[in-house]
């Protein structure tokens, strides 16, 4: 059973949590990112996540990481190590990516948009532009030749309604759904409203001026609010749920022989 792979995707507000059988991601499961969870807490709860699948810690073939929370790295390294008994691969700098990196601080390239990247080129080739919808949304740029060139970042949907929440006395915290008109008429449905289809016109505005420089691409969803988006922009040619999941499993492999 040498060929299972627990892969983590350490985000701002959750932590995905996904066990390959060879390409096969056979269950994942979405928990929250907590800053204060210590190596132990970190550790047993992996463990009991391996126990309900029926997996030991020695069934590994290895546990990568995808991180955004460099506080939590040190956490996650001592859990790994500790309870389950191997080194964590993290997507860091000097890994081997196999993507050329064409941006002035190829360093500062978040984890999650270099697996998007990688993972959307392997499944699509290239070029292609991928949205990946979490605490921001962000759009990552490659080209035909596999390249990695640049995207953009914007605050997420869940962002821009906890900030119209947290900054009025009298609004209330809504749910990111389409509402019934787009003329509201209460305050629950123009705040739903405006949050939609104003996000809405964020997602294709910049989609669309993505595309005018860098031509026709095949454009791909990621992230917990892919399907929903994607039901509402033709922009969007493909959803795939899981994958930064499928892009750390990707450079898992192109590192595993190689001492980094």
């Amino acid at each position: 059973m040498d060929h299972k792979l627990l892969v983590l995707d350490v985000g701002n507000t959750h932590t995905v949590v996904g066990l390959f059988d060879g390409e096969d991601l056979g269950v994942r499961w979405r928990l929250s990112t907590h800053g204060e969870r210590t190596a132990d807490e970190t550790g047993l709860w992996l463990r009991q996540l391996l126990q309900w699948e029926g997996v030991e810690p020695s069934d590994l073939a290895g546990v990568a990481v995808a991180s955004v929370v460099p506080l939590l790295d040190p956490h996650m390294r001592e859990a790994v190590g500790r309870y389950l008994g191997t080194e964590a691969f993290f997507v860091e700098p000097g890994i081997r990516t196999g993507m050329p990196l064409r941006v002035e601080a190829p360093q500062e390239l978040g984890a999650d948009r270099l697996c998007d990247a990688v993972a959307a080129h392997a499944i699509y080739g290239g070029p292609c532009l991928v949205l990946d919808f979490g605490t921001a949304v962000t759009w990552e740029v490659v080209s035909a030749a596999g390249e990695y060139l640049g995207g953009v970042i914007a605050p997420g949907p869940g962002v821009t309604a906890e900030a119209l929440f947290s900054r009025t006395a009298k609004l209330p915290m809504v749910a990111m759904a389409p509402p019934p008109r787009v003329i509201g008429k209460g305050t629950v449905d123009s705040i739903q409203s405006g949050i939609f289809h104003g996000y809405m016109g964020l997602v294709e505005g910049i989609t669309r001026k993505v595309l005018e420089e860098m031509g026709e691409a095949t454009v791909v969803a990621t992230g917990g609010f892919a399907a929903s988006v994607a039901e509402h922009c033709t922009l969007i040619d493909h959803v795939e749920p899981d994958l930064t999941l499928k892009g750390l499993r990707l450079l898992w492999l192109k590192n595993r022989d190689t001492d980094r």
